[in-house]
């Protein structure tokens, strides 16, 4: 089972409730909550047939797994990855791509989910092993936004690299010792960012099948950023490129 944490989590799989990947199984509600924006969510729930519950606030607490709950928990049926081929099949003429190599901490995969459907990215890529998943953290970090954007699941992140390349995507790294800097590359319409775990950054392997090999350059004494931060700048710099081009 998946735990959807929180209103904006929930909110976000009722709206895509009736066409969901991972329907919700039931809601959990705390006893006495008082939060208006709370109500909405019940009568939607009754509406679409999705049981409610309502819990004391320890239990809720508990099958949260965190004190910073809301008052809510959605159970669901657990996350569905996506494939390569349907990718493939949905992406248009212009399309970014977020690709993370051993990205470890599932507050980094949400916040990164979160960024890449604002920005309008068309999916996420992570490998099966040596990574974050799709887990309650993630989607609580995703504020929703995991009902939205496909996360591919792939068992080589090398194999992966190569696919993205014969279907016609440029690969950009992110590299804090790169040379290049991201805002003085023009990128593709199809286009992959791919960035490294939080503790050494692309291993090499990755590193050498990326056509760019890019950094973002820094004023003050830290040498890099978190990796969630690096995806916001680099994702936002392509859709200042692409609005400026129309």
């Amino acid at each position: 089972m998946r735990r959807l944490v929180g209103i904006h989590a929930v909110a976000a799989a009722l709206r895509s409730a009736p066409e969901t990947r991972a329907p919700l199984d039931r809601l959990v509600v705390s006893k006495g909550a008082r939060n208006p924006r709370l109500q909405p969510l019940v009568e939607e729930c009754r509406q679409l047939g999705i049981p409610v519950r309502f819990e004391p606030r320890s239990a809720v607490r508990r099958l949260a797994g965190a004190d910073a709950h809301q008052d809510v928990v959605a159970l669901s049926a657990s996350a569905q990855y996506e494939t390569l081929d349907s990718l493939f099949e949905c992406a248009g003429a212009q399309s970014t791509v977020v690709v993370l190599d051993s990205v470890q901490d599932p507050r980094n995969l949400g916040a990164i989910i979160r960024t890449a459907d604002g920005a309008g990215a068309a999916a996420a890529v992570i490998p099966e092993r040596r990574s974050a998943q799709l887990s309650a953290a993630a989607a609580k970090a995703a504020a929703g936004a995991l009902e939205a954007l496909p996360v591919v699941r792939v068992k080589n992140i090398g194999r992966a690299m190569e696919q993205l390349k014969e279907a016609d995507f440029w690969l950009y790294g992110f590299d804090a010792q790169a040379e290049g800097a991201y805002d003085e590359v023009e990128y593709a319409d199809r286009c992959a960012l791919v960035l490294g775990g939080e503790r050494s950054g692309l291993r090499e392997k990755v590193a050498q099948r990326c056509d760019f090999l890019l950094r973002i350059p820094l004023a003050g004494t830290v040498s890099s950023l978190n990796v969630s931060v690096a995806a916001g700048v680099a994702l936002f710099e392509i859709c200042r490129q692409r609005r400026e081009s129309r």
